[in-house]
């Protein structure tokens, strides 16, 4: 799976990157492996140029978010266009949700704000041969392509509309193609330890545990040594993942002690 972060904000920095953070925590903890996250501006050549290259590593899932609305700087859908060489139209089913969603705001402010303007049939206007999936929060629907190899999703920039259509859509497709995976994680922390010194037994850990990925990560000062050290595997099979990893981090962790660091285990497993 591969992630494509569109929107000037991210990369002026006004905006945190936190709809790449949750999809990507989202989609490992169902076993599919995130390799790369890309973020680029409101562009329509950019953004072309992205998905292109993307597709040429035939990723299962290329997930975008961002620039799904009404406003001009709203570009995805037409880059998506331009990149497959598709043409942009009015879909049915998206303008059906648009106008269903217009039609509730007016009544819950009791107006008569119910006109398609041309913004709004903005959000109804995707690359041909596409598929418009409702979006339980706000207006613009998302957008699903299916190609040869891959599943294209464009979702909205919103963080509580992404997140929602994700669960609702997304998600079960990932378990899908994920056949039952799931990520296992834990960690140690360790002190008095340095990580130069920790390198070769990490080194050593993962040759005897070819399954599981140990990552430190400095948390303290280079004269006080604070490390956690993470395990992770993905597997459907939660018996071994647990043995595995317990194997491993029991290595690890005497490893440590014999070169007289000290070692905590304040862990937390999660799948």
């Amino acid at each position: 799976m591969e992630i494509i972060s569109i929107g000037n904000e991210l990369l002026i920095g006004k905006v945190l990157n936190t709809n790449a953070h949750w999809l990507s925590k989202r989609a490992t903890s169902m076993g599919i492996k995130v390799k790369r996250i890309t973020i680029i501006p409101d562009d329509v050549n950019e953004t072309a140029r992205a998905i292109r290259d993307t597709l040429k590593r035939k990723p299962e899932f290329i997930v975008t978010t961002g620039g799904l609305g009404p406003t001009f700087d709203d570009k995805t859908l037409e880059s998506i266009a331009k990149a497959l060489k598709r043409k942009l139209e009015v879909n049915k089913d998206a303008l059906e949700m648009v106008k269903a969603k217009y039609q509730t705001y007016a009544r819950k402010r009791r107006s008569n704000n119910r006109e398609l303007t041309q913004p709004r049939m903005k959000m109804a206007t995707i690359p041909e041969n596409s598929i418009p999936i409702r979006n339980p929060i706000g207006t613009a629907p998302a957008v699903q392509i299916n190609l040869e190899n891959t599943f294209l999703i464009a979702l909205p920039g919103v963080p509580c509309e992404m997140e929602a259509i994700f669960e609702q859509t997304v998600a079960p497709m990932l378990r899908h193609a994920s056949h039952g995976a799931i990520f296992y994680e834990e960690s140690i922390y360790a002190d008095d330890v340095m990580e130069s010194a920790l390198a070769p037994l990490i080194d050593k850990v993962m040759i005897d545990n070819s399954a599981v990925y140990v990552k430190s990560h400095p948390r303290g000062a280079e004269n006080k040594p604070h490390l956690e050290i993470h395990f992770s595997m993905t597997t459907p099979d939660e018996k071994k993942a647990q043995e595995t990893l317990h194997k491993a981090v029991t290595q690890l962790s005497n490893m440590i002690m014999r070169i007289d660091g000290k070692v905590f285990p304040e862990q937390q497993v999660t799948s």
